[in-house]
């Protein structure tokens, strides 16, 4: 073959990869920009239930980071901003309790209505939480969610209530081990970022990184 022949067509290859690294890299910095958009955003938009996203429990005693979501929510329900808690999350093997159970008994302790607590008790990871949740809003006739989780989790957590149909803004607790040094929340939105391009593609959760559940 002509030696240009080939010249251009090794141009084509390099303009061709170059071009899938620019669109790449923009589309994964578009993502982490908005991961760290919406961990900013606290919308006290009223509406018909706060949505505790489960995290671990141990013996129905929730863990540092599910109490801190399931303390944002007993405060939004207090200000008025929500008429109902929904507490989600299944069990793990061995688990005596389900996330939902654990955050239901701890709100009801701590002085919420029982009959304004949803308990949620599916799901072993964000999806089948949302999904299980989005169920039960419809049986009940409720539309609209502020989802409580860590911020980094929160603008994955609202596309998929979204996807299900219900209209979803955030309201992300400021404590807990989750949201302590930078290098944790930096974790979190590269973590956070992989996790939602791969629902976007797929529409399935990443099923565990690190043990966590996604």
């Amino acid at each position: 073959m002509p030696p240009t022949f080939l010249a251009r067509v090794r141009r084509l290859v390099q303009r061709v990869v170059l071009g899938a690294l620019v669109i790449g890299f923009l589309v994964v910095g578009g993502t982490a920009f908005r991961v760290w958009q919406v961990a900013r955003e606290d919308d006290r938009t009223h509406a018909d239930m706060a949505v505790v996203l489960g995290a671990a429990q141990f013996n129905g005693v929730p863990s540092d980071v599910l109490a801190a979501r399931l303390e944002h929510a007993r405060r939004l329900y207090d200000q008025g901003v929500v008429s109902y808690i929904a507490t989600t999350g299944g069990r793990q093997p061995g688990d005596n309790f389900t996330e939902g159970q654990a955050g239901r008994i701890w709100l009801v302790e701590r002085g919420v209505p029982a009959d304004r607590v949803l308990e949620i008790g599916e799901g072993s990871d964000t999806l089948g939480s949302i999904r299980a949740l989005a169920r039960t809003a419809r049986d009940r006739s409720l539309t609209t969610a502020v989802i409580v989780s860590d911020p980094w989790h929160s603008l994955r957590a609202k596309t998929m209530a979204q996807d299900e149909g219900l209209e979803a803004w955030t309201s992300p607790t400021r404590s807990g081990p989750n949201v302590q040094t930078r290098e944790t929340q930096l974790f979190y939105i590269r973590r956070e970022t992989g996790a939602l391009l791969y629902y976007h593609l797929m529409k399935a959760p990443v099923d565990a990184f690190d043990g966590i559940l996604l």
